[in-house]
């Protein structure tokens, strides 16, 4: 089962690769892992989105990760609990007679075109993972030549931050 972790960390180098490296030891995989900037100067946030198998399982991560010295908050964000969302980039081939077609399919999904040259066009779109995995879809009978994805990203409905939400 997939879990998304808010990690917050310090922002000083090499704290992801620890991060990371403590994961991949334990044999857990990452789905995938977003990291930035947030409102605290000095801290970092690592989305993590993992597959692992239990709850037991993602206790022992969680048990893991807090032993990091650079870790100083983790929340889990549960489904209804949060809104999860991603980022693509998709570059399509774009012959100009069929620039229309891809235009609307594009407007449908409420993504933008970012790029457009004479051979390819290159669409935004943010969402839940399945809107962008049904446009990606789409869009292959139109010749796909690249796809950008950021991985996840999380945030927990109402007033509580990730910060206060690990408190509890």
């Amino acid at each position: 089962m997939k879990y998304t972790l808010a990690v917050l960390v310090e922002d000083k180098p090499g704290v992801l690769t620890h991060v990371s490296a403590l994961i991949s030891r334990r044999a857990f995989n990452i789905v995938s892992i977003a990291a930035g900037y947030t409102d605290e100067p000095d801290i970092t946030r690592i989305t993590l989105v993992m597959d692992v198998d239990d709850q037991y399982e993602l206790e022992q991560v969680v048990h893991q990760l807090s032993k990091l010295i650079d870790v100083v908050k983790i929340a889990v964000l549960n489904g209804g609990e949060s809104v999860h969302r991603e980022l693509a980039m998709i570059k399509v081939a774009s012959r100009p007679e069929r620039r229309a077609e891809i235009i609307n399919l594009v407007n449908i999904f409420r993504a933008h075109v970012v790029d457009v040259n004479k051979d390819t066009m290159i669409i935004e779109l943010s969402g839940e993972e399945s809107k962008i995995d049904a446009l990606c879809e789409l869009l292959r009978e139109y010749g796909v030549k690249e796809i950008v994805r950021t991985g996840k990203i999380a945030i927990s409905r109402g007033a509580n931050t990730a910060r206060e939400q690990a408190d509890e």
